[in-house]
């Protein structure tokens, strides 16, 4: 291999690192998916732990049910003093793979440890 390939290789380029998008640091969020409740639960600790004094919880269609165990485990096992603050609820149109559109039911819960 001749030098110039060698450093091509070695160098990454700028390009082909796409940024991930990052919430801002004074929004605290929990993405809920798939995974098991207590791993969320666990996320929000760690934020309360941080010195974090607002959580935001947030679902879409399926999880909403994991969203709302998260949230009621966190206040009645571990944060006894975390505080609903808001509660938003709304419906979002998703286009799926096959080109049709769909609605589907989203939440917000927005904790707050006083």
């Amino acid at each position: 291999m001749t030098e110039e390939k060698q450093e091509k290789e070695a160098a990454p380029k700028e390009e082909e690192k796409p940024q991930p998008k990052t919430p801002s640091p004074s929004e605290n969020i929990v993405l809920i998916g798939k995974k098991p409740v207590m791993n969320y639960v666990v996320a929000c600790l760690t934020f309360f732990n941080s010195g974090a004094k607002k959580v935001i919880v947030k679902a879409r269609g399926r999880a909403i049910s994991r969203a709302v165990d998260t949230v009621e485990l966190l206040r009645r096992a571990f944060v006894k003093d975390v505080q609903l603050q808001n509660i938003t609820i709304g419906t979002e149109e998703v286009t799926r793979a096959e080109g049709q559109k769909a609605n589907v039911s989203s939440i917000e819960i927005a904790l707050v440890k006083p």
